[in-house]
C-alpha cells in the first residue's frame, strides 16, 4: 500500500488524524514513535530550522531534500507544505512532481503571493482566486498517484474576510482539490462555522500561541475536520530545551544539572536505530 493509500484510507476511518510537526529525520522518528499515524513536515519548521524565518526563503530542491530525509526514516505517510508552489501554475506542477517523488502522502498549497508569510504573521498578501484554482488544476493534472492528497489552503480570512473567503474555499474545492484548510481563524465560533459553512473535508491548525485558539481533537472531528496539524509545537519545546541545556553549561561548565531532561546517549541511539544499522553492517561486512 502506497503511503497516500494509506492516508486516504486513515482518513476514511480514524478522523481526525493528528499530524503532529516534525522539521528533520530525527523528529519525524519521534513523531512516529510516540504512536500517531501521520507526521506533518512544517515548512516554517524546516526554514526555522535552518536558522531563517518563515518567509519563502528556502529554494524547492532544498525543502525536497528534507522531505525525502523525513520519508526515509519513517513508516508513517508524510504531508507536505508545498507554500504556494514556488511561483505560477508551472512552478506549482514541477513542485507537486517533486514532492511526490520524495515519497510525500499529500501537500497543501496555499493561495499567498509568492514569496510567502508564516499564515499567523500580519500583512499578507493573496492571489486572485480565478489564479488558484488555475493553480489547483495544474497540480491536479501533474501528479501521477490519483491517490496524493492535495489540500488547498487559504489565507483569506485575515485579507477578504469571513465571506469572500468561504467562496474562495468553495471555488478551490470544486477546482480539484480534496481537501480545505482555511488557516488561522480566530475564535472557536469562527472555527465552528466554517465547519458548517464547508462541507468538505478539512484540514485545521492547531498550535500553542497562534491566532487559532486551542480545542480538543475529539470536539474538531465532531465539528468535521479530518486532519489536524500542530506544525511547531515539537521544534519550540526542542529550541526550548536547547537554551536550557546551553545556559546550564555557561554556568557550570556541563550539563549535568539537566540530565533528568535529556534522553541518555543510549536512548538517542534508540530513537534512530542504530542498532539496526549496526546488524545490516555486520550482515554485509567482507
Amino acid at each position: 500500500m502506497t503511503k497516500a493509500r494509506q492516508l486516504r484510507e486513515l482518513l476514511a476511518n480514524n478522523a481526525p488524524v493528528v499530524a503532529p510537526g516534525a522539521y528533520d529525520g530525527i523528529s519525524a522518528r519521534l513523531v512516529e514513535q510516540a504512536g500517531f499515524s501521520a507526521v506533518y513536515a512544517t515548512g516554517g519548521g524546516i526554514a526555522r530550522g535552518n536558522g531563517i524565518p518563515d518567509l519563502g526563503l528556502m529554494s524547492l530542491d532544498e525543502i525536497v531534500k528534507r522531505l525525502e530525509t523525513m520519508v526515509e526514516v519513517t513508516e508513517i505517510p508524510l504531508i507536505g507544505d508545498a507554500d504556494t508552489g514556488h511561483g505560477n501554475a508551472l512552478n506549482a506542477q514541477k513542485t507537486a512532481r517533486a514532492f511526490e517523488r520524495a515519497g510525500v502522502a499529500g501537500f497543501h498549497l496555499e493561495d499567498q503571493v509568492f514569496p510567502k508569510k508564516c499564515g499567523h504573521y500580519d500583512d499578507k498578501s493573496i492571489v486572485p482566486t480565478l489564479e488558484m484554482t488555475q493553480k489547483i488544476k495544474a497540480v491536479k493534472d501533474a501528479l501521477e498517484n490519483p491517490d496524493t492528497l492535495l489540500i488547498a489552503r487559504t489565507d483569506g480570512l485575515a485579507v477578504e474576510g469571513y465571506g469572500p473567503t468561504m467562496e474562495r474555499a468553495n471555488a478551490y474545492m470544486e477546482a480539484g482539490a480534496d481537501m480545505i484548510f482555511v488557516e488561522a481563524p480566530t475564535s472557536e465560533e469562527q472555527i465552528e462555522q466554517i465547519a458548517r459553512d464547508l462541507p468538505h473535508p478539512k484540514l485545521i491548525n492547531m498550535f500553542h500561541g497562534g491566532k487559532t485558539p486551542l480545542m480538543p481533537a475529539d470536539r474538531l472531528g465532531e465539528l468535521g475536520y479530518s486532519l489536524i496539524i500542530i506544525p511547531s509545537d515539537t521544534q519550540r519545546a526542542a529550541i526550548k530545551g536547547m537554551q536550557d541545556t546551553l545556559a546550564a553549561i555557561k554556568r557550570d561548565g556541563h550539563s549535568a544539572s539537566m540530565q533528568e531532561r535529556m534522553v541518555t546517549f543510549k536512548g538517542r541511539e534508540e530513537v534512530i536505530g542504530t542498532d539496526k544499522y549496526t546488524a545490516l553492517d555486520k550482515k554485509y561486512s567482507a
